[in-house]
């Protein structure tokens, strides 16, 4: 069963200029006067983009410190089902074994009994692995929701106190291999955020 934490997703904003010029449709008939020329914009919004890489959220050393605390405290709840899990995996790979090194050598009977009972410890484990891997995902939800929705307002807030318009985020936008650290905030924010919440304020969380 794999219980690894997945990225989590942070997108403030992110917006596609789309260019479109003509060219006129229909020659000027001779004698008439020209159309007069449209004053330039003079209402051209200034805007400040900056880009933002929320894997580095999760980075143990790095990054966002409640992040650590809560995801240790996730895989501690369900150590006892892994390791459940595990011992299983081993018990099927021993019997596994015993089937292939009697089958040729000891009663067919008694092969078949092995067989029959490695064949019931593969559905069993299946089973409980998937069950575990469902409440593991709802316990997760469960414990890093409140955190994700926290992290997300006080980017918000990052972004409006720094008069930032756009925040894009690189983890989720295909194309983005690198960023100038002219505007790239991630190491900023996150050490912000860090300094306004504390690890330790969000160890206790409703199970």
């Amino acid at each position: 069963m794999e219980l690894s934490m997945k990225r989590t997703t942070l997108i403030i904003g992110f917006v596609f200029a789309w260019l479109v010029s003509a060219a006129p449709a229909f020659a000027q008939a001779p004698g008439t006067q020209p159309r007069p020329q449209a004053s330039p914009a003079t209402n051209i919004p200034v805007s400040k983009v900056a880009v933002i890489f929320s894997e580095a959220f999760q980075d143990a050393k790095v990054g966002i410190a409640r992040f650590t605390v809560l995801l240790t405290k996730l895989n501690s709840e369900f150590q006892k089902t892994q390791e459940e899990l595990n011992q299983t995996a081993q018990r099927i790979t021993q019997l596994n074994d015993e089937v292939n090194k009697t089958r040729t050598v000891a009663d067919p009977k008694v092969t078949q009994q092995k067989i029959d009972q490695l064949d019931q410890l593969k559905k069993d484990y299946q089973r409980k692995g998937e069950d575990a891997q469902a409440a593991y995902q709802r316990r997760r939800a469960e414990i890093l929701g409140p955190l994700q929705e926290d992290v997300g307002k006080a980017l918000s807030a990052y972004a409006k106190s720094h008069a930032i318009t756009i925040i894009i985020d690189g983890s989720q936008v295909p194309g983005i291999i690198y960023a100038s650290e002219t505007i790239d905030i991630t190491r900023a924010f996150i050490s912000d955020f860090n300094s306004k919440n504390p690890a330790t304020a969000s160890v206790a969380t409703p199970k």
